[in-house]
């Protein structure tokens, strides 16, 4: 999404924010931009290994119980 912007449009974006929020909020602002991003991805990997987990065990009780079945 952002890869089709390039810098001539980041830096408008830039600049038009600085002019809206001012230099003094623009620093906060990228701050917590920043600390709801790592929170949403360290969620989201969260999540991943949650439903691999899930998967993996899953995957466990199907062959034990596929061995057991062969074995009587």
């Amino acid at each position: 999404m952002l890869s089709s912007i390039g810098i001539p449009g980041l830096i408008l974006i830039l600049v038009i924010a600085l002019v809206i929020f001012g230099p003094k909020k623009l620093p906060e602002i990228g701050k917590a931009t920043g600390e709801t991003l790592r929170e949403f991805k360290k969620s989201a990997r969260d999540l991943t290994g949650d439903v691999k987990d899930d998967v993996t065990e899953t995957k466990n009780i199907i062959d034990d119980s596929h061995s057991n079945n062969k074995s009587s």
